[in-house]
């Protein structure tokens, strides 16, 4: 008889879910650093292939090819501005790397999770104020905002599932789980 509520079971559905936001934070980084490639590509599919979609969202092909030009005339006279979104890239493969911890001991490194929650939550905040100042439609803000709301799914699922882990004890190694009085009783 399996247990799917027990401490083993929940370890592996926290795992799983931490794969799939992991892969995802990843993916977001690594797709960050050829950005001009892919717009010339995406403009590129607009204007072929894809010129179905261009021709029912207009305003989507424009802002496109508005993001193409803009970034092949920074990649051609002042290549240096791209490096700020190869940090931006970078700063999500770190951010992944922290994640490990929940891997590794979920109860403890919960605030991991928590911690990227509210980054979830910051993704708002600063579409709504730096898209304006930054000339960026509000239909473009709204798919930025999309992010934080479903980035933080997997993040609450994986809180859940970690509060339910503590609550239920512990895991014999070498999955070692312990609950929060099991870390603080002195031994």
């Amino acid at each position: 008889m399996s247990d799917t509520n027990g401490p083993r079971a929940l370890l592996k559905r926290i795992r799983v879910w931490l794969v799939v936001f992991v892969v995802c934070l990843v993916l977001s980084g690594v797709t960050a650093f050829p950005l001009v490639t892919e717009l010339r590509l995406l403009d590129s599919a607009l204007e072929s292939w894809a010129a179905p979609v261009a021709e029912a969202l207009p305003g989507l092909a424009e802002w496109i090819d508005r993001v193409r030009a803009g970034l092949e005339d920074a990649d051609a006279e002042a290549p240096f501005l791209l490096y700020g979104n190869d940090w931006l890239a970078f700063a999500h493969l770190v951010i992944a790397v922290a994640f490990y911890g929940v891997h590794r001991d979920p109860v403890r490194n919960v605030w991991v999770v928590e911690f990227g929650m509210i980054a979830c939550a910051g993704i708002i905040p600063l579409a709504l104020i730096c898209g304006p100042i930054r000339d960026i439609p509000f239909w473009w803000s709204v798919i930025d905002m999309s992010f934080g709301v479903f980035g933080v799914i997997p993040l609450l699922v994986l809180r859940r599932l970690i509060k339910r882990l503590e609550a239920v004890g512990t895991v014999d190694a070498p999955t070692a789980v312990t609950t929060t009085a099991d870390r603080t009783s002195p031994a």
